[in-house]
C-alpha cells in the first residue's frame, strides 16, 4: 500500500518541528517518520523513537544496498536519512507520511516521491529572527550557532523549490495555513 508524502522543511530554528508536532495532533491520518543517522545517541533519546542510531559502518552499508529514500551527509562524517522501511512501516499502517528534514533532504524526497508529496518550506520572517530564536534555546555554543546560520543562508535560498512557502512569524497562524494546505492536499 502506498499513501501520500508530507515534507516540512526549514533552517534549524525557522519553526518546523512546532508546526510539524501540531500537524500530528491533527486527524489528519499522519505519522512521522523517524530518520536515521550516524552520530552519537544523546541521554535523552531513544533509539527508534527519536532517530534510527546507527553505527557510520552501518549507515554507509545500507547506502550501499539502496536502502534509504534519501540521505545526506549533513556536516562532515555526520549522516542523516530516511530508510525505506520506515516509509513502508507508516504505508502499511494506513497512515500518511510527514517528514521533519533539512531543506536538501526535503528536495531529494521531493524528487523521490513526485505527486505523492507535498513539499512545505517553513520561513521566519527575518534572519536577524533566525538568529534571534537559535540563540534563545540556548542548547548549543556559539560555534555550532554560526554553523547553523551558515547553513541557513544557503537552505533560504532554495525555498522557491518548494510547493508552498509557509511564513512563520506567528507560530499559531503559520500552524493553521499548513493545516489547511495538508487538509486539501490529503483530499
Amino acid at each position: 500500500m502506498e499513501g501520500k508524502c508530507i515534507i516540512l522543511c526549514a533552517p534549524s530554528g525557522a519553526g518546523k518541528t512546532s508546526i510539524t508536532k501540531y500537524l500530528l495532533q491533527q486527524d489528519l491520518g499522519l505519522k512521522f517518520s523517524i530518520s536515521a543517522c550516524n552520530r552519537e545517541k544523546r541521554a535523552n533519546e531513544v533509539d527508534g523513537v527519536d532517530y534510527h542510531f546507527l553505527s557510520t559502518e552501518e549507515f554507509k552499508k545500507r547506502i550501499e544496498n539502496n536502502e534509504f529514500a534519501e540521505w545526506e551527509e549533513v556536516y562532515k562524517d555526520n549522516y542523516y536519512g530516511t530508510l525505506k522501511t520506515e516509509i513502508n512501516r507508516i504505508w502499511n499502517n494506513g497512515k500518511n507520511v510527514i517528514f521533519d528534514v533539512d531543506v536538501e533532504g526535503g528536495l531529494s524526497l521531493t524528487k523521490h516521491f513526485g505527486e505523492k508529496a507535498l513539499a512545505m518550506f517553513i520561513k521566519p520572517p527575518s534572519f536577524e529572527a533566525l538568529e534571534a530564536r537559535l540563540r534563545g534555546r540556548g542548547t548549543e555554543d556559539e560555534e555550532k550557532i554560526q554553523k547553523r546560520l551558515n547553513k541557513a543562508h544557503k537552505e533560504l535560498e532554495f525555498s522557491k523549490w518548494f510547493d508552498y512557502i509557509v511564513l512563520n512569524d506567528n507560530l499559531k497562524d503559520a500552524q493553521k495555513e499548513a493545516h489547511m494546505l495538508v487538509k486539501t492536499f490529503l483530499k
